[in-house]
């Protein structure tokens, strides 16, 4: 037979991952399957099942446990001991490799799995010393997987209530590089998107993605896990933000949530997903909103991290757009043994041409619109201003007259672009009186909503109607502000009105028009 040497051990263990916080999402993943179980067995009902993940930070020790079935006293060291010799089934069970449980020994001095099966009156004991598994791997001995097994493992048994059923993960002694395993908040902050759990209450579009669910015949798996007595949920939120601490301000609102299915040539359904309909004012800051992106799942477990599905976008700025989830239905969508993407196959490589052809088709132009539409608001903002800078001068008094030729060449330029944006504000509007509005017709009549909330579009309009009121006084004699500096005499207006068409071109427009004030404050 051949020989399996050590450094199978490394790549199932110290090389697999990444990330350390991967541990958790392996055995709950594992303690997902076995609530199953037991709920189908009628051990325990779905409302009495739970993971609880206590963390000591101080003595460095880590427990994950689950009241499920437990494992049987005679399958226990087969079942624990194999490697990669599962008997879960794929397309059934969330894990199915049986390698996901040895990843605790990299990060640990010691990993216990202790477990007992309801009606036995046994408590099986698994002991593996991580630490000396390390030492032998990277020694310079040539040993195989065997000999390390036998150096590293031991097994025995206690006394139990027969009614106790359960399975617990113990990781004794975390490593010093591996602290941040400790770090109850990170792990709280990493799970609650990674985990199959419910959706925070305070998400109020919640009930939207359930409904959608039951339509498409989707059970979405959710459990309970707490972390330290906390229960985890879901942490999305309707409200995007922007900085941080005092100055964190909600700058957009997912005000609804859009839906797409996605199917295979046989009609079957292959994936489904939801998404947030904003305002789109931005890429959504990552720091800030810890839920953007798209995150693809798979028995409601999310695999890779939010930035998955980035490179199937038109442009890779496009995920962070977006907050939503793809949720993987069919069977051979089969997640690599690093869970980070799916194994290549035909099924993986169709989803991935219909989300390629979605994103680019609808999500692309989805915010590409919406800035479209916003930039015109804006040039209906720009107009107001142009007109209103214009007509304070025309009171006030110009510099000089080549400040008046570029006020007045202002407004001309703006007024085109706002006569330009006008159209297309209203072509948007009439594309939607027949039927049921778009995606993107929802997002511009939200965005209509906060212009018209600052009377932009009436603006525009009083300011045209001001603009001509300075067309008809354009051959009335031009009044400068030096007109009104009465201190001064004509020498000394003219060169006050050379020394401010200076300050005009090097200084921005609020200094100058402060300088200016000053200057007439001064010398009127």
């Amino acid at each position: 037979m051949a020989t399996i040497g050590k450094n199978i051990l490394e790549n199932l263990t110290t090389g697999m991952y990444s990330d350390s916080k991967v541990t958790y999402r392996e055995y709950i993943q594992n303690a997902c399957d076995q609530i199953d179980k037991a709920v189908s067995l009628g051990i325990l009902t779905p409302d009495s099942a739970e993971v609880a993940i206590t963390i000591d930070e101080d003595n460095r020790n880590i427990s994950i446990e689950d009241n499920a079935t437990g494992v049987k006293k005679d399958l226990f060291e087969s079942q624990l001991g194999d490697i990669a010799n599962s008997d879960k089934k794929l397309g059934e069970d969330k894990g199915f490799r049986g390698i996901g449980r040895l990843c605790g020994l990299a990060y640990c001095e010691t990993l216990i799995f202790t477990t007992s099966f309801k009606g036995e009156p046994t408590k099986s004991i698994m002991r593996f010393d991580a630490k000396k598994m390390r030492r032998m791997i990277a020694s310079a001995e040539k040993y195989t997987v065997d000999d390390i097994w036998a150096e590293i493992m031991s097994t025995y048994y206690e006394k139990e209530d027969t009614e106790e059923h359960y399975f617990r993960v113990d990781m004794e002694k975390i490593n010093e590089e591996n602290t941040d395993l400790l770090d109850s908040k990170k792990v709280r902050e990493y799970l609650c998107f990674v985990a199959p759990v419910q959706y925070t209450n305070k998400f109020t579009l919640r009930n939207q993605i359930y409904k959608h669910a039951e339509q498409v015949g989707y059970k979405i798996d959710e459990y309970r896990i707490r972390v330290n007595g906390a229960e985890l949920f879901k942490e999305y939120s309707k409200y995007l933000y922007e900085g941080s601490g005092s100055s964190k301000r909600n700058y957009d609102t997912l005000f609804e949530l859009e839906f797409k299915d996605f199917f295979d040539e046989r009609n079957r359904l292959i994936a489904w997903m939801w998404y947030g309909l904003c305002r789109f004012e931005k890429a959504i800051p990552k720091s800030s909103n810890p839920m953007y992106g798209l995150r693809l799942r798979q028995g409601n477990i999310q695999i890779g991290d939010n930035t998955v599905v980035a490179d199937l976008f038109k442009e890779d700025r496009g995920n962070s757009y977006f907050v939503g989830e793809i949720f993987a239905v069919d069977s051979q969508l089969i997640p690599n043994s690093q869970r980070n993407y799916f194994n290549e196959n035909e099924t993986r490589i169709y989803l991935e041409d219909q989300l390629r052809i979605y994103f680019y088709d609808k999500l692309h132009k989805l915010y590409h619109d919406a800035s479209t539409t916003r930039n015109d608001y804006k040039r209906l903002e720009k107009y107001n201003e142009a007109v209103s800078t214009l007509a304070e001068k025309q009171e006030h008094g110009f510099v000089d007259e080549a400040e008046k030729t570029r006020l007045t060449d202002a407004v001309t330029a703006a007024e085109k672009e706002k006569n330009e944006a006008q159209k297309r504000l209203k072509r948007s509007e009439s594309s939607g009186d027949t039927g049921e509005r778009t995606p993107t017709q929802k997002v511009q009549d939200r965005i209509k909503q906060k212009y018209e909330s600052k009377n932009v579009p009436e603006k525009a309009e009083k300011a045209k109607t001001k603009a001509r009121e300075l067309e008809s006084k354009e051959g009335e004699k031009t009044t400068y502000f030096t007109d009104n500096l009465s201190k001064l005499d004509k020498k000394q207006r003219k060169l006050v009105s050379r020394i401010m068409a200076i300050v005009n071109r090097v200084a921005q427009e609020d200094v100058a028009a402060k300088i200016q004030s000053e200057i007439e404050r001064e010398f009127k």
